[in-house]
């Protein structure tokens, strides 16, 4: 089907060769189906409309299920099981004819199984994947979120746990418990769902009476329903496991990995083990491919920002410097701009804690500070591995800063993250950790600070009344405020009622010119080094995170909450 959509969207017009190109060699990457890459590089709107033309071309018809309120009841004549192994979802009943949305119509086998299935005849209407799978996400919503029937499965069965906050259970005992099959249904379908949902965090926590799972989705906690409480040795026991960790040591904390496979899809399962006083916490940090965005393009960047830092990375050395709290996307934005030089004539390095995601052509080393293998000695060794492009995942340490310097002063290319608020306070902070003035700046290129906000639901979005005086607190000049309109999500089917949904980037690229390069070599204050830098073009973080409230894609408590003043 891909290559026979590609060939009818570009024999009707709808894109460009270039276009088309473009989207297989992302695709050849792994990165996603043709129908989604095209929409995220904006070749078409949005996959609504690719099904749209695939309809007319196929005559059958089209639906946008987000304008849609479905019968629950009719719903679930297909079976749970059934509608997320096929992604269909049925949408009307007239008679004995089923409409069905599916989002591939030249699988026959679907209809054939929906038929025999339900009993009824079965009229396709084409939706996309991804909406299909948020319409399944709602009306199955008590099978999907709740877990009821799992723990009712475990409750009927003969499992036996040991309830005694005083003996801990066996190995043995908990190794029979974590064979149990409504159990090991119940860890999975948690797992599964939060993939589903595009959640990047799985947090299971035992407290004195009760045992909590939340999902991180778009940078918030979200509680789900609870887990029998009886059960949190096994379900701990039972992630363990999958991670090929000890489950008889509850005393200390553990590390370790799962890779599992859903469909065509294969996802990483980053599993941190923490002893608490009323049992152990299990985080999941959930590492898909699919979710990563490796383009430059679609991080979020304003237009001259982006110009300043693609420039700069293109340099055939120096340093460049990532900063910004943990979570607000620096990982994201290195990978984006290693994706971009990976070329087969450069050889790329990288020595980081985790590795998060690998990439073909590129040489990744996972820090193990424990064996003495830490960020100062990987980058000491790649030094000695003819290296062009070098990234260390964070400079913690004064000799990470000096290696990394010199390496930028000798010809390389060096990429690495620092914690520090905005971009000119990165000075000072490697300036306190001992480096020289004269060396930061003559090493360093291009120092960026990055947070993420969330967006608001374009489908729901309504304007609402802000005071002027709100607006100027904010930074917005008064010559502004009469065409300013700011825009707040009202909740609907598309964001499950929350108003907001996903999330972008705000950056403070600061590119360190000759004049900044001077005044840090005469130790010019910090406030001068930034009024300098805005002089010659660098957007602070609270002015990005304004022109994202004026285009209608935030709110005022995003701007707030993740941008500073600068």
């Amino acid at each position: 089907m891909t290559s026979e959509l590609g060939t009818m969207l570009l024999k009707a017009g709808k894109i460009t060769e270039d276009q088309l190109d473009t989207a297989l060699e992302i695709q050849k990457k792994g990165q996603g189906k043709l129908n989604e890459i095209l929409v995220r590089i904006g070749a078409v709107s949005d996959e609504d409309d690719i099904s749209s033309f695939i309809g007319r071309q196929l005559n059958i018809g089209a639906v946008r299920l987000s304008d849609l309120e479905l019968n629950p009841e009719i719903v679930k004549l297909i079976p749970l099981d059934i509608a997320r192994k096929f992604n269909v979802i049925a949408v009307s009943k007239v008679s004995r004819t089923l409409v069905t949305a599916i989002s591939d119509p030249n699988n026959i086998y679907v209809l054939d199984a929906v038929k025999f299935i339900t009993g009824c005849n079965v009229q396709p209407v084409i939706s996309p994947e991804s909406a299909i799978s948020k319409a399944i996400d709602r009306y199955y919503a008590e099978e999907t979120l709740g877990f009821s029937e799992i723990i009712k499965d475990i409750e009927e069965s003969d499992l036996e746990v040991i309830d005694s906050r005083d003996e801990a259970p066996s190995e043995q005992d908990l190794q029979s418990q974590v064979q149990d099959k409504p159990l090991v249904k119940l860890v999975d379908s948690i797992i599964s769902d939060a993939i589903r949902k595009g959640v990047s965090d799985i947090h299971i926590e035992c407290y004195e009476k009760r045992i909590r799972v939340r999902f991180r989705k778009d940078g918030k906690l979200i509680e789900m329903a609870p887990l029998p409480f009886k059960y949190r040795a096994a379900i701990i026991s039972r992630v363990k496991i999958m991670a090929d960790l000890d489950i008889s040591e509850r005393r200390l904390p553990q590390d370790g990995r799962i890779k599992i496979k859903m469909g065509e899809r294969t996802v990483d399962l980053r599993i941190s083990v923490l002893p608490t006083i009323f049992g152990e916490k299990v985080v999941m940090r959930i590492l898909d491919p699919r979710s990563l965005m490796v383009d430059l393009t679609q991080l979020g960047f304003e237009e001259e920002s982006l110009v300043a830092f693609d420039e700069t990375i293109h340099l055939p050395y120096g340093m460049i410097l990532v900063t910004g709290p943990t979570g607000s996307g620096k990982t994201t934005t290195l990978y984006s701009a290693l994706k971009q030089l990976n070329t087969v004539d450069v050889n790329i390095m990288t020595a980081e804690d985790p590795v998060e995601f690998n990439f073909d052509g590129i040489n990744q080393v996972l820090v193990k500070s424990n064996i003495g293998l830490t960020f100062a000695a990987s980058l000491r060794s790649f030094l000695r591995q003819d290296p062009d492009i070098v990234m260390v995942g964070e400079i913690r340490d004064t000799e990470t800063a000096e290696i990394g310097i010199r390496a930028a002063l000798t010809g390389h290319l060096v990429f690495s993250t620092l914690h520090t608020n905005d971009a000119p306070s990165t000075i000072s902070r490697l300036t306190d950790m001992g480096i020289p003035p004269f060396l930061v700046a003559s090493a360093t290129k291009l120092i960026m600070a990055q947070r993420m906000l969330r967006l608001i639901c374009q489908r729901c979005k309504k304007p609402v009344d802000v005071k002027p005086e709100q607006l100027i607190r904010l930074g917005v000049s008064e010559s502004e405020i009469d065409d300013f309109v700011v825009y707040e999500g009202q909740g609907c089917n598309e964001c499950n009622g929350t108003g907001m949904i996903g999330r972008t980037g705000i950056f403070e690229v600061m590119r360190i010119s000759a004049t900044i390069e001077r005044m840090i070599l005469d130790k010019a204050s910090i406030p001068e080094i930034r009024e300098q830098a805005c002089k010659e073009g660098m957007l602070p973080l609270r002015q990005a995170a304004l022109r994202k409230l004026k285009g209608g894609l935030t709110n005022i408590q995003e701007v707030v909450a993740t941008s500073t003043e600068g």
